[in-house]
């Protein structure tokens, strides 16, 4: 049998990434176009129980690696260890979401299996050749490159919420497998001695599903506190162009643009944002762009669905009471 397409699985403290899900979702029906087996590679500690979920989402085969040193992620560890469970499997094919992980890990792997990276891919689909054909932004998003790699394995990052999850079958069982870790010493270049994770009702930014963004015209931090209003009645993630970022006014990780996070939500408004192409960048694959903007002819309108030419801090408390009588 094919030795198939694998996903690397995502998991935080036991808790899976929705893009590992995504890619198991969509994998599942690649694997079935090609004819080959999925299957999914769990990285971790205590992490056994993870391989029933995966199976329900899809995975025919579950490749389970348990150690101390794989608690918490580090580039070297991981590298090391994906490396060697990727070269006695020998995949066709291997998806990774285009997280900060992904994107550190991926091109490790690339240099160590000797084989091209497909980065940031936001389509994919099965050729007549029977290869998987990718395609991905290219220019800042003005353009799209078709990439097919023919070196085994094919390796790719995905971008956060390409694909929607399946639901999940209860009753479908995987073939599960647990391999050693065996980290070679001279990878382990760095030890996490602790992991703060910030405490937040909203979703994470580049896997929301909803994203509330402002721009310059905001005017001051103490504005987002409008934003934030709007996202908390529609379970949305804030977001920020870099000039806002820039002022001072709102931390860095949740700038949305070329130099700060990719996203790519299902509902993305943008309030007071003129569109500057590093911001488009960062954004343009959401499915549905709302801009709010006094200028009529501000440059985010040209990529908007729908477009209000007003004066946001008149027009987001009118949309937050709006929406609080759908929820």
């Amino acid at each position: 049998m094919p030795n198939g397409i694998w996903v690397v699985i995502e998991q935080v403290k036991g808790e899976i990434r929705k893009v590992s899900l995504e890619l198991v979702s969509k994998g599942k029906e690649f694997a079935a176009a090609k004819g080959e087996p999925l299957t999914a590679v769990i990285l971790g500690k205590g992490i056994a129980g993870l391989a029933d979920t995966v199976a329900s989402y899809g995975a025919d085969k579950v490749i389970i690696v348990e150690d101390d040193k794989l608690e918490d992620y580090t580039t070297g560890a991981y590298t090391s260890v994906l490396n060697k469970v990727i070269k006695a499997g020998d995949p066709n094919a291997v998806l990774l979401g285009n997280t900060a992980i992904g994107k550190d890990l991926a091109p490790r792997l690339a240099q160590r299996l000797g084989v091209g990276l497909a980065s940031d891919v936001t389509g994919a689909e099965v050729d007549d050749a029977n290869y998987l054909k990718f395609s991905r932004p290219v220019y800042a998003g003005k353009a799209y490159a078709s990439v097919v790699l023919t070196d085994k394995p094919v390796l790719a990052t995905v971008r956060p919420n390409t694909y929607a999850v399946a639901e999940p079958d209860a009753s479908k069982k995987a073939e599960v497998s647990t391999e050693t870790a065996d980290i070679d010493a001279a990878d382990i270049k760095a030890i996490v001695k602790e992991v703060i994770i910030a405490a937040s009702s909203r979703p994470e930014l580049v896997e929301a599903n909803i994203i509330i963004s402002g721009g310059r015209a905001m005017k001051g931090p103490e504005n987002f506190k409008i934003l934030e209003d709007c996202a908390d009645v529609i379970g949305a993630a804030v977001g920020a162009s870099r000039a806002a970022v820039d002022s001072g006014w709102i931390e860095q990780k949740f700038q949305v643009g070329q130099t700060g996070k990719v996203v790519s939500p299902t509902l993305y408004i943008a309030c007071g944002i003129s569109g500057a192409i590093q911001h488009l960048a960062g954004m343009g694959t959401s499915k549905v762009i709302v801009a709010i903007n006094k200028d009529a002819d501000a440059n985010i309108f040209n990529v908007a669905d729908y477009g209000i030419v007003g004066d946001l801090f008149d027009v987001v408390p009118l949309l937050t009471e709006e929406f609080k009588k759908m929820v």
